[in-house]
């Protein structure tokens, strides 16, 4: 870092906030970036969270790796949202919110592009967008502040946060931003640019939008390729070089809307795949890859993909890891090649979602009672000690004996690994609330009510009477608070800026999370915070209709009548299940 960096006037504050690294820069890149001036189009990506959060997301890398890719004369830098601390510091001081590598501010730029990977980081985006002295609303701004753009999951329900964001942009950044980044870059004035987007398939302008018109999602079938990534200057939440196996998901889970959004499925090539890990290792020196996907031992070519990395990445100190793994033997053996110079003390995590065969069924998870058995004891004759495993409550038809069944297979697990002889065997249980998602079959759903996964918390919990079983579950406030937030309107928005006004921020972190506000913003803008977490009926029009993610309505309709029904839907991967896309073998 050049000298009178350390003299620029946010370094007055540093001495004065928890974790000044989040805010000092000294980043490591390779290549060279385009400077300021040179620049046509500067673009400052926003993550509505910390530092070390934010620089953990594969997207931002994806994302800003594409548009330098696009031209040399684009400019793409990121901003993260601060901590209360520097928030109040920031605004003490009248200093502005600065970009992380060029140190400009951030209403310099021609465009601000958000990332909405979760429902309770709405608040953190107002923070950001008034600390860069720009209007929340964007019908208040003006020729000289930069278009607010949003992608991401929220971009599938964005009437909620509609009358803040300019453009959403539905579907990957890899389809989208061919078309878009040459209008930006020639665009006239904010009304005349703000009409020529709207006019561009995938992207959704409240200001300019008409009723009934559908916005549909657009995919790639050739995302885009790492050969190196920014390397952080401090320890992030995920700190390793990662590649993308493959999008989309098959097995279709009811609840999980990732599995149904990001259809269908599409795999980069093993060749593909293991160039751009040793790419990224070679240009970085991280020292732990991981393979991303929704669910990476799903890729067809895992095996030989990590059996081709194997022996370059042990001889190099390189861990490898698979975020995701399924109860099944494959799995296992796969976790135990991945395990090379690692320790299996420090335990092997699996996600049964349902206690019983029968909610098993309803939530279409395609496992049963006997593989979970059959993959638990692989696990501890093979020399793991300790399991984790992950639960959700509240889930449609769930009964107690559900509830119940939750400790017992738990016990269970425990059991089994005291019995093949592991005296120090352990398990840990994490159980969530299920919330309602749009895009699902279960989109439709009730949520249950906080003092419902209360009680149903507590009576997993009266069950456990052995140390070396512990069970936690999520708090119920926040998962409510997602529930209201994740099927909202166009009133939401009002909700959203009354909480954030009264001092909501952070409402992801538990030490920031407070209720209170939220439930007197509902009540302020005089609606009923039941009404966000009812059941619908099939027949009621939703406010994320409009959006067309390629997967058919009817089939989702299909799919909730096959999970009262207790009807499995097999693999879209083995054949078509009929959910509307037109898929390409």
């Amino acid at each position: 870092m050049e000298f009178e960096e350390f003299s620029r006037p946010e370094w007055r504050l540093m001495s004065q906030v928890s974790r000044p690294s989040r805010y000092c820069g000294s980043e490591w890149r390779p290549g060279e970036k385009i400077s300021w001036d040179e620049a046509k189009l500067r673009i400052c990506l926003a993550f509505p969270d910390v530092y070390e959060t934010g620089m953990s997301y594969y997207g931002f890398q994806i994302i800003e790796s594409f548009i330098h890719e696009q031209s040399k004369f684009y400019l793409a830098d990121r901003v993260y949202c601060v901590w209360p601390d520097m928030e109040e510091l920031m605004r003490r001081e009248n200093m502005p919110l600065i970009s992380v590598e060029h140190r400009r501010p951030v209403k310099d730029f021609d465009v601000l592009a958000f990332t909405l990977p979760h429902e309770t980081s709405y608040t953190n985006i107002l923070t950001i967008l008034d600390l860069s002295g720009l209007r929340l609303r964007n019908s208040e701004r003006d020729e000289n502040s930069p278009l607010v753009i949003a992608g991401g999951y929220g971009a599938y329900t964005p009437e909620v946060m509609s009358e803040f964001i300019d453009v959403f942009c539905v579907g990957e950044a890899e389809a989208l931003l061919p078309e878009l980044l040459p209008v930006l870059e020639n665009g006239n004035n904010r009304e005349e640019l703000l009409r020529e987007i709207a006019k561009l398939p995938g992207f959704y302008v409240p200001l300019c939008h008409n009723e009934g018109e559908i916005v549909t999602r657009q995919i790639t079938r050739n995302f885009h390729t790492l050969h190196s990534m920014i390397i952080p200057s401090i320890n992030i939440v995920h700190d390793r070089a990662a590649v993308e196996l493959f999008r989309g998901c098959g097995r279709g889970c009811r609840f999980c809307q990732a599995g149904m959004v990001n259809r269908p499925v599409r795999e980069r090539s093993v060749e593909e795949a293991s160039q751009s890990i040793m790419d990224i290792i070679n240009s970085t020196g991280w020292e732990e890859a991981g393979l991303m996907s929704l669910a990476s031992c799903d890729y067809s070519g895992i095996e030989r993909l990590i059996d081709e990395l194997a022996e370059t990445l042990n001889d190099r100190h390189v861990k490898l890891s698979l975020p995701s793994l399924r109860m099944d033997g494959f799995s296992v053996g796969l976790a135990e090649k991945l395990e090379g110079l690692r320790s299996k003390h420090g335990g092997i995590t699996f996600a049964p979602e349902a206690g019983t065969q029968r909610l098993r069924d309803v939530i279409n998870k395609g496992i049963n009672e006997e593989m979970i058995i059959k993959c638990v004891r692989e696990i501890f004759s093979r020399g793991w000690e300790h399991v984790k495993l992950y639960f959700m409550m509240g889930l449609p038809t769930e009964t107690e004996q559900d509830l119940d069944a939750i400790a017992s297979l738990s016990y269970q697990v425990l059991k089994l690994g005291r019995a093949i002889g592991r005296k120090r065997a352990s398990v840990s249980v994490s159980v969530s609330g299920f919330v309602p998602k749009a895009h699902t079959p279960f989109q439709w759903e009730r949520q249950n009510s906080i003092e419902e996964l209360k009680d149903k918390g507590r009576r997993i919990k009266s069950q456990v009477h052995d140390r070396a079983l512990s069970i936690a579950y999520h708090e119920p406030e926040q998962t409510f608070l997602e529930g209201l937030l994740s099927r909202g309107d166009k009133r939401t928005c009002e909700v959203i800026l009354r909480a954030w006004e009264t001092g909501a921020r952070f409402d992801s972190w538990t030490e920031y999370f407070n209720l209170q506000r939220w439930l007197d913003a509902f009540e302020q803008c005089g609606l009923n915070p039941e009404e966000f977490t009812r059941e619908r009926g099939e027949a009621e029009k939703l406010s994320w209709d409009f959006i067309n993610v390629g997967v058919d309505k009817n089939f989702l309709l299909r799919e909730r009548h096959n999970a009262y029904n207790q009807k499995l839907t097999f693999d879209c991967r083995t054949g078509c299940a009929g959910c509307g896309l037109k898929c390409k073998k």
